[in-house]
């Protein structure tokens, strides 16, 4: 078996409506909860804006500290999944559950190892 993160590439902007995200949510759930039944899920969660990161920048022996995002951008990392699967195929499987689920683009990437 090998561990993909299935990383959710949110848009920056307004969340949708409470009647658009309810949905949303439903659904991400029910494929979250089809992850875990199946035994693949190791672990998921959403992530808090991009304005909450602290970025920890190695320099001359010392470590500069800024808030917020790494670098501007247009999309961001607003949460993930890690599954535990026998191949990449699998993998892209609950990559094209989770895009439905969440009506965003899902980047599909192994762990080293």
């Amino acid at each position: 078996m090998t561990q993909y993160l299935l990383s959710v590439i949110e848009p920056d902007g307004p969340v949708p409506e409470p009647e658009v995200m309810a949905r949303i949510d439903r659904d991400v759930t029910a494929v979250d909860s089809d992850m875990r039944t199946s035994g693949v899920w190791v672990f998921s969660n959403g992530l808090l804006p991009p304005s909450s990161a602290t970025v920890l920048r190695p320099g001359d022996g010392e470590v500069l500290v800024t808030d917020g995002p790494f670098a501007e951008g247009k999309e961001h990392l607003g949460g993930f999944s890690i599954v535990d699967v026998p191949d990449l195929d699998a993998a892209l499987e609950w990559g094209r559950r989770l895009a439905l689920a969440t009506t965003l683009p899902i980047e599909v990437r192994p762990f080293r190892g």
